[in-house]
C-alpha cells in the first residue's frame, strides 16, 4: 500500500517548516499568498489527502486546464454569480473559502461577482436587480436559507451550487448540488468525551431551524445523547433567534448544564458574555463549545473550544462541483461533506486536561 503523504513530507520537499505547511493547508493567518500557493500546489502534486482528487479532476473534461498548466492570461469565459443574503465579514468561514474559490475560478477565466439578495427580493422571490441570468455561467449561494427562494433559483436553468442550505426538517430538498462541512462527527466525539469524564448535563444554544448545518449539528447532539441513553433536559435547550432573547433566557436561569454546545462560534461568544453578566464563569461554572474556529474564538478569554472548518478543501470542492455541473448539467445532484476537526481550548478545560 502506498504511504500517505503527510504535512511533514510536504515541508521536507519544499525545505520549509511543518507549521508553515499546516497554516497554508488550513488557510490560517500569517503566511504570504505566494508561499501559500506554492505549498498548495505541492500538496496537489504529492497527493495530500485533502487534495488528492484534484490531479484526477484536472485531467478530466470537467477541468479545461490543470492546476499546473493554466495560462497566465486565461480567456474570459463568463460570470460566476455569488448570491448571499448577508455581508460576508472576514470572520465568516466563507470569506476565507471564497478567496481561494475566486482565485481558482479566475485562473480558468471566470469572474466572480457578488449579488446581495435583499429582504424584498426574498419576499418577492425574484433575482437581485444586479443579476442578469443570460450573463451567468454558474451560480454559488451562501446564506440562502429560504426554501421557496432556493427553489426559485433552481428553476433558472443556471448551473448552481449551494454552500449550506435550508433546513430539511420535513425531508424537503433542493434540486441542486450542495456543499457542507461535516457537522456531526466532531460534535459526537465531543459529547462522548464529556460523558466519559462524567459531564452528563449537556445543553444546546442556537436556532436549529436556521439552516441545514445548524439542524445537522443539533441532530448530532440529540442522537449522541439518545444512543448513550442520557436524558436531555429541555431547560438547557435554548433555541434563540436573537441576542436579546438569549440574554433574557440565560439571565433568568437558576440552574445550568455542565456544558452548552452552540450552533456556531458567534452564538458561543454571545453566550459567554451573557453568562458573565449572570455571574457565571467559563469554564468553571459552564463550559462552552462553538463551531467554525473563527478568529474571534482564538482571541477571546478564555479561548473557545470549537470545531475547525477546512476552508481550502471546501474551496476546491466548490470548484469541482460547479465546474463539473457547468460541463455536464445532466449529472445527478450531489451533496459533498468536507472534514472538520475538534479543537480543545480553555472554554472546556475545567480539569486542565482537554485544552491544546
Amino acid at each position: 500500500m502506498k504511504k500517505k503523504t503527510t504535512i511533514q513530507d510536504i515541508a521536507d520537499a519544499l525545505g520549509i517548516s511543518r507549521n508553515t505547511v499546516s497554516k497554508a493547508i488550513n488557510n490560517t493567518e500569517g503566511i504570504a499568498d505566494a508561499t501559500r500557493d506554492k505549498i498548495l500546489q505541492k500538496a496537489v502534486e504529492m497527493g495530500y489527502k485533502q487534495f488528492s482528487y484534484v490531479r484526477t479532476l484536472s485531467d478530466s473534461a470537467a477541468f479545461s486546464t490543470s492546476l499546473a498548466e493554466r495560462p497566465d492570461t486565461p480567456v474570459y469565459r463568463g460570470e460566476i454569480a455569488l448570491l448571499t443574503t448577508i455581508f460576508l465579514a472576514q470572520s465568516h468561514f466563507a470569506s476565507l473559502m471564497l478567496d481561494k474559490f475566486q482565485r481558482e475560478m479566475a485562473q480558468m477565466g471566470y469572474a466572480l461577482n457578488m449579488h446581495r439578495v435583499t429582504e424584498e427580493d426574498m419576499e418577492a422571490c425574484r433575482l437581485p436587480v444586479t443579476l442578469f441570468p443570460e450573463r451567468c455561467s454558474g451560480m454559488i449561494c451562501f446564506e440562502v436559507f429560504n426554501q421557496a427562494y432556493a427553489d426559485m433559483l433552481c428553476t433558472q436553468d443556471i448551473p448552481i451550487l449551494f454552500v449550506d442550505g435550508p433546513a430539511r426538517i420535513m425531508g424537503n430538498a433542493i434540486a441542486a448540488d450542495q456543499l457542507y462541512m461535516d457537522n456531526k462527527t466532531e460534535i459526537t466525539r465531543f459529547i462522548n468525551e464529556m460523558l466519559k469524564r462524567g459531564y452528563t448535563r449537556i445543553g444546546w444554544i442556537g436556532n436549529f431551524l436556521h439552516c441545514q448545518s445548524f439542524y445537522e449539528r443539533y441532530t448530532a447532539y440529540r442522537t449522541a445523547m439518545a444512543i448513550k441513553e442520557i436524558p436531555v433536559d429541555k431547560r438547557f435547550i435554548i433555541v434563540n433567534n436573537n441576542q436579546s432573547e438569549m440574554e433574557q433566557i440565560l439571565g433568568s436561569m437558576t440552574e445550568f448544564p455542565d456544558v452548552f454546545i452552540c450552533a456556531n462560534d458567534f452564538a458561543a461568544l454571545d453566550a459567554m458574555r451573557f453568562l458573565e453578566q449572570a455571574g457565571k464563569r467559563v469554564p468553571e461554572d459552564v463550559m462552552l463549545l462553538g463551531f467554525d474556529d473563527s478568529p474571534e474564538s482564538r482571541s477571546i478569554i478564555p479561548r473557545l473550544s470549537t470545531i475547525h472548518i477546512h476552508t481550502q478543501i471546501m474551496a476546491f470542492s466548490a470548484v469541482h462541483l460547479l465546474i463539473s455541473r457547468m460541463h455536464d448539467p445532466s449529472l445527478d445532484f450531489r451533496t459533498i461533506y468536507t472534514e472538520t476537526d475538534l479543537i480543545w481550548r480553555k472554554s472546556t478545560d475545567r480539569e486542565g486536561e482537554l485544552s491544546e
